[in-house]
């Protein structure tokens, strides 16, 4: 998928229908000449509902579309005839989708299944037939509910991916290179801060027929909790990953300062964050010589890391195995 399809947040106006009118009708026939009420009830009016596909991968669809509204239910009639209700306006999004308030900025809902659904907006009730308010002092009541309105709501939709493996790391730490070498994404490589300014998702093959989802989301610098870079709008996509790879380029002046860093940022954006499987990968270790590569092992201490190259192979697929290993909940 090309950066310029990926669209992750979407402000829409809502507007559910208006719910039917109930029927002053009273009963006529060729027998009856002032028969009693019989007013139907009017129809709901239509509802606008969030339904999950996990074929739609994107808010893309929904990026011109600001108004979504609602039919409006029927009027009742007649011999008790219920007014149809309004159709409703289904609006399918992907797995991960979360609903806010536009005001207040609060979650009010969460789409995480397959065709579940969830109304964004309700539509009015109908009115009530004036069958309903005959009484013994009142036999013939000539009026009758009108239709509740309908409602008008502003919502965001914002999508949180969901990848088996999220890839973190500051810009340039190499990620959009080893999606592109272990998957069939083509994410946009360039030797400049950056490059990446949409998440890219790509399905990265294993063993045995095997397969597992990797997130690359634009570079964390420090600072991102607080809006730095492209921090805070790319950081709820790491919520939803099941496993973290950490990536710090063999060249970094100093790799474990690096590491610190990038886990004081997620952890000050969600502590939760901290509590996922985590990965430490040394990429670009085709920089590093082997008297360099021991002095990097020796200042890691007892942090576990993985060296890799991208570019030569080198170290990819034991990073795979590795990765799936966490993915599975096993140790090491």
């Amino acid at each position: 998928m090309s950066n310029e399809n990926f669209v992750d947040y979407v402000k829409l106006c809502c507007r559910s229908g208006k719910g039917g009118a109930g029927s002053t009708h009273m009963h006529r026939d060729r027998t009856t000449a002032k028969g009693g009420p019989d007013g139907g009830d009017g129809g709901r009016g239509g509802h606008v509902i969030l339904r999950g596909n996990p074929q739609v991968w994107t808010l893309l669809h929904l990026k011109y579309r600001k108004h979504i509204k609602a039919g409006h239910g029927g009027a009742g009639s007649g011999n008790h005839r219920h007014g149809a209700d309004g159709a409703d306006e289904y609006v399918d999004v992907p797995i991960g989708t979360v609903i806010r308030d536009a005001d207040t900025q609060e979650v009010v809902g969460e789409i995480t299944e397959d065709a579940q659904e969830w109304v964004m907006v309700a539509g009015g009730r109908g009115g009530l037939g004036n069958d309903h308010f005959k009484s013994p002092t009142n036999q013939t009541p000539r009026y009758a509910q009108p239709g509740e309105d309908g409602q008008e709501l502003w919502r965001v939709l914002e999508l949180k991916l969901l990848a088996d493996v999220g890839l973190v790391g500051f810009p340039n730490a190499g990620k959009s290179t080893l999606l592109s070498v272990v998957s069939a994404a083509k994410p946009e490589i360039a030797d400049y801060p950056f490059t990446t300014l949409r998440p890219n998702l790509g399905m990265v093959a294993y063993r045995d027929a095997r397969s597992f989802v990797m997130a690359d989301i634009p570079g964390i610098i420090e600072g991102a909790h607080e809006g730095r870079g492209l921090g805070l709008r790319f950081l709820r996509h790491i919520e939803r990953n099941s496993v973290l790879l950490f990536m710090v380029p063999g060249d970094a002046d100093d790799i474990e300062k690096a590491y610190r860093i990038l886990l004081a940022e997620l952890e000050q954006y969600n502590p939760e964050l901290l509590g996922k499987d985590r990965v430490l990968a040394i990429s670009k270790c085709d920089l590093l010589d082997e008297e360099l590569r021991s002095e990097v092992t020796e200042s890691m201490g007892k942090l576990q890391h993985h060296y890799f190259s991208a570019v030569t192979g080198e170290g990819v697929d034991g990073l795979k195995d590795r990765l799936w290993r966490a993915i599975q909940g096993e140790a090491g």
